[in-house]
Formats: structure tokens, sequence, C-alpha cells
């Protein structure tokens, strides 16, 4: 059942903003990567954001003898005077604030679970670009990785009957899940069609307006192609 059909109003004309002085600004690869998760949760926060490109290792050295780097990699999001890292610390972060963390500690408990379902998942297709095979990382995709995961998510939502994962509003979960939908739409462009609540999600999720505006910005990066792959396995060589 869709949104719509199951007659919840989902205030697609109405955004989520936790806009302070100051952007934040989001310090990675010029690549989805796994700043891609920041990104989407900013965007469904409807939080402005610059961005500064990694692009040589000696950049990378001197942001990590700087100390801004605690446990030595990227992204780092620094946000009201904050420099954080870890995706799931800053994704989290995002959320709280921004009211995307479920009404009570049960949902935002259930939102942990599925947001970090959807990671995994989604860490498949982060790593399939660099794959020694790509074409054998595609097929196994879709002969055992989709049918594994995408079931499991389609029940999750019949199972909260809300068009949502969490509730009856959208919380971090759903955006979590919104990342590896994009790319499977992408890469494997009829894999839905069997999943009807996952494909009335991912149309209803494309439409948010917060979401809408990233999806069709400068900040949203195209696939990673061969020159990303080897710009960022040199810099991190």
């Amino acid at each position: 059942m869709t949104p719509e059909r199951c007659g919840l109003t989902r205030g697609l004309s109405e955004t989520t903003s936790m806009s302070e002085p100051g952007k934040p600004k989001l310090t990675y690869f010029n690549g989805r990567g796994q700043a891609e998760s920041v990104r989407l949760v900013l965007a469904a926060a409807g939080v402005e954001f610059d961005e500064k490109y990694v692009e040589t290792k000696d950049e990378l050295e001197k942001l990590r003898e700087g100390g801004d780097l605690l446990f030595l990699q990227l992204p780092l999001l620094e946000i009201n005077g904050v420099k954080l890292v870890q995706v799931g610390a800053i994704v989290r972060h995002v959320a709280r604030r921004a009211a995307l963390y479920g009404k009570n500690n049960v949902e935002s408990a259930k939102c942990d679970m599925l947001a970090e379902g959807a990671r995994d998942f989604n860490e498949i297709f982060n790593a399939l670009p660099f794959a020694p095979d790509r074409s054998a990382a595609e097929d196994e995709i879709q002969d055992n990785v989709l049918p594994r995961w995408l079931p499991i998510f389609e029940q999750a939502l019949d199972d909260n009957g809300t068009g949502f994962l969490v509730g009856t509003g959208m919380t971090f979960a759903d955006v979590a899940l919104l990342e590896p939908l994009l790319t499977i739409s992408e890469l494997y462009p009829y894999a839905l069609e069997d999943y009807s609540k996952l494909e009335d999600f991912l149309s209803y999720m494309r439409e948010v307006p917060n979401l809408a505006k990233y999806l069709n910005s400068s900040h949203r990066k195209p696939p990673a192609d061969d020159k990303y792959v080897e710009l960022v396995q040199g810099i991190l060589s």
C-alpha cells in the first residue's frame, strides 16, 4: 500500500530544518563513498552545507597530523563549532537535532536497527567500484545480494504499515535505506519491480522537497568511475 493510499498526510511541501549560524563543512573526496550518508541526512534535515575535497595524499596527511581526524579517516563534518568523524556518529547527531530519530526510545532503537542494516547493505555498493572484477561483482549482487536484502526491507515496510520504516514520519532509517535504493535504480533499473512497497518508498523519498533539492544539486555526485577510484586509491595508499 502506498503512503497516499493508506490515508496519511506526509507533508511533501514541508521541510525539516536545524539551521544555525554558519554552514556546516563536510570534508571528503569528490565522490559519493562514505560521505553520501552524511550528505543525504543533512539534505533531509534541510541543512545547507559546504564541501572541501581532499585531492592529494599530502592534504589527507595534514588533516591527520592536525588532529582533526580522531580515527585518521574521512569523512569529517564541522558543524556548529564541533568536528565530528565516524559516519554513524555524524548521521545520528544530525538526526537527533532534526527530529529524524523517532518519537520515543523504542522508535529510536528501531531506527538504529534498520539504519545499521541499511548501512550494511549499502557497503556492498560502496565497495563495488573497487572490486578487482567489477562485472563479476555486479553479477554477484544481482544473483545473491539483492534477493537476500530486498525482501527484508520490503517486509519491514509492510510490517510498519505507514510507508515508513519506523513510526508515522520520516526518520534517518528511511534516509539510510534511500541510499542503496538510489544506487540500485541506477545499476539494476528493474530490480524493484517485484517489491511494490520499496518502489513506492523510493518514489516518495525522491519527491521529499529537501531530498529532491539535493538530488538535483551539484552536491549529488555521479557514480564512481575509474578516475575516482584511481584518485582515492592513490590518496589512501
